[in-house]
């Protein structure tokens, strides 16, 4: 653990993220952190899933703390099966431990409050880690705050499965929604809002900015090219290869440089594959490197944006003002990111192809139209992550003078 927060008992946030599949979660939870701290507050973010190189490095320069639980993943989607970091099934073992670790973590620390990513509105399998550590909340003195961390839209989930999410945010204080209702409502995706009441709130959508201080930072880089990327990259490669494959057959996006991004959850294997399949192209103008932290950068000086349709993904490249092209992940029943990027798409701030339509041929032909129109102009709530920040900074305040109140 690095970076401890040196604030008062009761003081700050203490945030609980665990990224199964992609990295998107963990950068979302990542970007809140650290508006937290710019608002001077002590935070500890606590991470289960596998570790993402550079950030807790780039969380501990910016005085938060980072906590990293044994690792969970999960593979080929099915998030029912959790695989510790060798890929073998979890055992109770390593269960516990992560709720001893996380629990010593909420007894040292005194949170104002406590902040739970997705769950109760995903997450299930980890149920047992959320139940404690909101049950040992709420026994503490003070109590904390307990605040429901979630995106704008849900995966579709059956009534009664749903009703179980309901049940279970009962002891959360505030539901923060990160995104805009204009666009989005969350009602769209759940179907018991009502019941919610006035503890729901939209924050806006958290978005990563361009951090010209970025480590690996390059001024030129990214400059009029093809930027492609798939996220954290676990089911990224094929995108990546079909992309490979697209750029013979682009007759002036061809001419230009392609930059593959690998994300830290891409097997090696798969990336030295396809270094190799540039290098016997001959395909002198593709970049096969790794994820970079100047991402949101490229972003803003690309010609064009290809990737997956992950939220994060999205928001940056809209943010960064660059034309983009989406094939949204949509296998194993997943449907929000092809429901979000068929709505931005309405608004005309980006292409989408269909994940069933991916060949070489016809991702050329949507990348060419795609570079073709003009960058994207929107009109979205992009404050997510400082709203979110002055939530906890309001409801530590409340904690505090509690606290106050109760010594005096």
């Amino acid at each position: 653990m690095t970076g401890a927060p040196t604030g008062k008992a009761s003081d700050g946030l203490l945030l609980w993220v665990t990224h199964l599949f992609g990295i998107g979660h963990l950068r979302r939870a990542a970007a809140i952190a650290l508006a937290c701290r710019a608002q001077g507050l002590p935070v500890t973010l606590v991470s289960g899933g596998r570790p993402v190189p550079r950030l807790a490095e780039t969380l501990s320069e910016a005085g938060v703390a980072f906590a990293q639980l044994p690792a969970l993943h999960t593979r080929d989607g099915d998030f029912r099966s959790l695989l510790d970091d060798a890929g073998a099934p979890a055992g109770e073992a390593l269960l516990a431990e992560r709720r001893r670790r996380l629990l010593a973590l909420l007894e040292a620390r005194r949170p104002a409050v406590v902040m739970t990513e997705m769950y109760p509105f995903g997450r299930r399998v980890l149920r047992a880690e959320a139940e404690a550590l909101l049950a040992a909340a709420q026994v503490a003195w003070p109590r904390p705050a307990l605040l429901a961390s979630v995106r704008d839209l849900l995966v579709a989930k059956p009534a009664e499965r749903q009703r179980w999410m309901l049940d279970a945010a009962a002891p959360f204080d505030e539901i923060l929604v990160h995104g805009d209702p204009t666009l989005l409502a969350f009602e769209e995706s759940f179907a018991f809002v009502e019941e919610l009441g006035d503890r729901l709130r939209y924050t806006g959508y958290v978005v990563t900015r361009p951090d010209p201080e970025a480590a690996g930072a390059e001024p030129e880089a990214g400059r009029d090219e093809v930027l492609v990327s798939a996220g954290g990259g676990a089911f990224g490669l094929r995108l990546l290869e079909t992309a490979l494959a697209a750029r013979a057959l682009c007759p002036r996006l061809g001419a230009l440089r392609w930059r593959l991004l690998l994300g830290p959850n891409l097997p090696a294997a798969a990336g030295e594959r396809l270094r190799a399949a540039a290098d016997a192209g001959g395909a002198a103008g593709v970049v096969v490197e790794a994820a970079r932290p100047d991402f949101p950068a490229l972003l803003g000086r690309c010609r064009l944006s290809i990737s997956q349709a992950g939220v994060n993904t999205l928001l940056e490249a809209l943010a960064a003002g660059a034309r983009s092209l989406v094939v949204p992940y949509a296998e194993a029943g997943e449907t929000e990111q092809a429901t979000r990027a068929a709505r931005f798409a309405a608004r005309g701030w980006l292409s989408v192809l269909d994940e069933a339509a991916l060949s070489p041929a016809r991702l050329a032909e949507a990348a060419e139209a795609a570079a073709a129109r003009a960058r994207p102009g929107v009109a979205m709530n992009l404050d997510g992550a400082r709203h979110s920040a002055e939530i906890v900074a309001q409801r530590t305040a409340i904690v505090r003078r509690a606290a106050g109140r109760e010594e005096g």
